[in-house]
């Protein structure tokens, strides 16, 4: 506050008053932050239901991010796996694009519905396991999405 006064202060007298206010109206408009322990009001928060997983799977959970919280069995993770595909100007629950060539496997009955606020941006994105792209696709979000479909032994299992 002291280096902001003194750089006002240098400022010609209606200019500084007016750098003082634009100032305080930016602070004034900013969120403020959460206390400890608790989400931000307008943070990360994501809302998935499982379908048809198996394992116990199933089921709808909340999971809150910075910081990680919520009814989902690994918020941390799930927050972490949601983040790696965070880039800027990408939809990180984009579907796979409608050009692309995926291999005829299936993957399973399951299904999974993400719906909430991510890096700011509405989220309502479906996932299920119908051929290659679409598995793809559920695992790069595994742990927020259970992981579904390998076989005991398999690579990864």
């Amino acid at each position: 506050m002291t280096a902001l006064r003194s750089s006002l202060s240098s400022l010609p007298g209606r200019r500084g008053l007016v750098a003082l206010v634009a100032v305080l109206a930016s602070l004034a408009a900013s969120p403020s932050p959460a206390r400890a322990g608790e989400p931000a009001p307008e943070g990360d928060r994501l809302t998935v239901t499982v379908r048809d997983a198996g394992g116990g799977a199933d089921g709808t959970y909340e999971v809150r991010c910075r910081p990680s919280g919520g009814t989902h069995p690994d918020p941390d993770g799930a927050c972490a796996a949601v983040e790696r595909r965070t880039r800027w100007g990408q939809d990180a629950f984009a579907p796979a694009p409608r050009d692309a060539v995926c291999t005829m496997q299936y993957g399973g009955p399951a299904t999974a519905r993400i719906t909430g606020i991510w890096a700011g941006r509405r989220v309502d994105a479906t996932y299920d396991r119908a051929n290659g792209c679409a598995i793809e696709r559920w695992d790069r979000l595994v742990p927020l999405l259970p992981e579904v479909g390998r076989a005991p032994g398999a690579p990864g299992a």
